[in-house]
């Protein structure tokens, strides 16, 4: 490795997105005094380096400006191509408009506006990946609605629709100017396409793409999209295209580590697929926030809460690191294409405060919703529309100038040796019963420009720690210095718990038992520390086919007297004949408390009360029976006695 400023050697980039020929784009040397890059050995030529830039003309149109590194304002796509980037991608939405014509928001992205985007990103040498989500709005695992013009068709008559209008859009798009490298065939369609769940009918919708991209132009790549690795599934859905005969080059995957699990799984999943099926692989969507604050008075989807997975720091050397090891990754699997970080520059638009940036929002579709998209989709962007929600994870300041971090796709092949310095302290987290008492660790983990990491003595603020109290359950943030670092330490107050491992963060899980009732592993306990309701750890279940399950534990040798439990559990897709609940046996009778399910993160708290136990054994437990594709998680089991 190069010391500090290490220099990009070859000034001839490749662009590999896309089966045909490559263009051949000059550039200028790249340097950082500051961020330090560990090289990646091997990392071919034509690996995508590639960024989601989907809000880029609603940006623009609301006022916002960009820069390049010299502080003078230029096409924001001409500073991602200085710096290493050599593929755009675009969304590209139906109708994303209401009947008046105003925008749904999220960039209110068309054929049109990929075109726009493609053509400038062209100028500088980059092939554009076109994304059709084939809705009218955002396509997520969540929700995949049918465009308002395609409502009602039969399935054949949709796939004609959906083959015709993929035709006319690519070479809308090419007439304009792109240099289409790649098309996705619908946007993280693990439950759905178009409006269609049943397998038979999504694969017709895929393959109707496919046969339009093939027709259009052969040499353009042809990609799937599916996300959360961490399910350990995507060998199924593999099999499921392979069993339905879809053509496609690419599978593709989101890979966000605050919710997608490890690099090693991810690796795995993705390695299983590209050997068993012959496809290439891709991350099309990674990101990660260098900075907790929020830059437009609208709530971001990721902030300094305890139930991420924190791999990293929230700083630009933490979000260096992340695209450095996603990249990593996937150039490690032999049929790895590229990573694309998602939405470099869905910035705060211009404005005080959230009455002067919302006309901005609603105008020109800057925000991730309007209003508007209220009739299309009522139960979440009408409810909760408003401006960026990765503000914080774009590749570029509030200010619009890029972050140090941006450089890191220029530095990938050389390295970048820059001072090993301390980049953050690790925060701490403190679990204490109601009523007990407790101390603040005397030094946390430093974590170091180049990963490493190191105890660092830490002073905490005296006022936080008196304002601690222990009577209720409760949460506090400490706040402390150590090395001239910020450091916080979460203070958790639970309540007395008779249960032991009781939300399965201790690796001995032998105290709970899980009793599969239809047939196939139908539970088991995941680490996603979103899914969780505290910790990491949740007991968690989904299958394609039909669930029924139970899990439970029995405490013995309790006082006799009369107790209550509870349990948290969220999920969705249960269907309206489920039966799920949780359960008390004692002195042998059985109590149950029935749960229903209504959404991710939408907890849901089953309590029984006044249950009496005179034989000192008392057993806990849910039980579980739900359609194929329900799914959901279970946390915080409490026995308490009642006083």
């Amino acid at each position: 490795m190069k010391r500090i400023g290490a220099i990009i050697l070859a000034l001839l980039v490749l662009t590999g997105c896309g089966k045909g020929g490559t263009a051949v784009q000059e550039k200028k040397a790249v340097t950082s005094d500051t961020l330090y890059v560990e090289k990646i050995e091997n990392l071919r030529d034509d690996f995508i380096l590639g960024a989601d830039v989907s809000s880029l003309l609603a940006e623009e149109q609301s006022g916002v400006k960009y820069y390049g590194f010299d502080g003078q304002e230029q096409d924001m796509l001409k500073t991602l191509a200085e710096n290493g980037v050599n593929c755009v991608r675009v969304r590209v939405w139906v109708d994303p408009f209401d009947r008046e014509g105003r925008g749904y928001g999220g960039g209110n992205c068309t054929a049109e506006t990929a075109g726009k985007i493609g053509a400038r990103a062209a100028r500088y040498g980059m092939k554009l990946l076109v994304d059709f989500h084939y809705s009218d709005f955002w396509a997520d695992p969540a929700k995949q609605q049918v465009p308002k013009a395609w409502a009602g068709l039969s399935i054949g008559d949709k796939a004609e629709k959906l083959r015709e209008y993929t035709v006319s859009s690519l070479k809308t798009i090419r007439d304009a100017g792109a240099d289409i490298g790649m098309v996705q065939i619908g946007n993280e369609t693990n439950n759905g396409l178009c409006g269609e769940t049943a397998v038979p009918k999504m694969c017709a919708l895929y393959q109707a793409g496919a046969e339009a991209v093939r027709a259009f132009d052969p040499n353009i790549l042809i990609a799937v999209h599916f996300t959360n690795p961490e399910a350990g599934n995507y060998s199924k859905l593999a099999y499921m295209l392979a069993g339905n005969q879809v053509d496609y080059d690419v599978f593709s995957t989101s890979y966000y580590p605050y919710w997608h699990g490890t690099l090693d799984n991810l690796k795995e999943q993705l390695s299983t697929v590209a050997e068993k099926y012959g496809k290439k692989v891709m991350v099309a969507e990674t990101q990660w926030a260098y900075t907790a604050a929020d830059g437009d008075d609208s709530p971001n989807s990721i902030g300094e809460e305890l139930k991420y997975e924190k791999p990293y720091p929230f700083t630009v050397q933490g979000q260096s690191r992340e695209i450095r090891d996603v990249v990593a990754a996937v150039s490690s699997l032999g049929a790895g294409v590229g990573v694309f970080y998602w939405e470099a520059g869905w910035i705060p638009v211009p404005g005080a405060s959230w009455a002067d940036r919302s006309p901005l929002w609603e105008e020109h579709g800057s925000g991730w919703a309007s209003s508007y998209a209220a009739e299309y989709d009522p139960d979440d962007a009408g409810k909760y529309y408003g401006g960026s929600a990765c503000d914080n994870q774009a590749l570029f300041g509030f200010d619009g100038k890029p972050l140090e971090s941006l450089k890191t796709f220029a530095l990938l092949r050389t390295g970048n040796d820059a001072p090993k310095l301390a980049d953050a302290l690790d925060s701490a987290v403190v679990t204490v019963r109601v009523g007990e008492g407790f101390a603040l660790p005397e030094a946390v983990p430093a974590i170091f420009t180049d990963g490493s990491r190191a105890e660092t003595s830490v002073v905490w603020d005296e006022a936080d720690v008196k304002a601690v109290s222990t009577a209720a359950v409760a949460q506090f943030v400490i706040h402390g210095v150590g090395d001239g670092q910020p450091a916080l330490c979460y203070v958790n107050v639970v309540e007395a718990n008779y249960l032991e491992n009781y939300s399965f963060e201790d690796k001995d899980l032998s105290m709970w038992t899980i009793t599969p009732i239809a047939p196939g592993a139908q539970a088991d306990f995941q680490v996603k520390a979103t899914d969780a309701h505290s910790g990491e750890v949740s007991l968690h279940f989904w299958d394609g086919a039909a669930v029924e399950w139970k899990c439970e534990q029995t405490v013995t040798d309790l006082p006799a007297g009369t107790w209550r439990v509870s349990v948290q559990g969220q999920g969705g897709d249960t269907g309206d004949d489920a039966d799920i609940h949780l359960y008390v046996i004692s002195d042998g009778q059985t109590y149950t408390a029935p749960m229903t399910f209504h959404g991710w993160v939408n907890w849901q708290e089953a309590v029984l009360e006044h249950i009496p136990c005179t034989s000192g054994t008392l057993t806990v437990g849910v039980y579980v029976r739900c359609q194929g594709g329900g799914w959901g998680t279970f946390d915080d089991f409490l026995l308490n006695p009642e006083k």
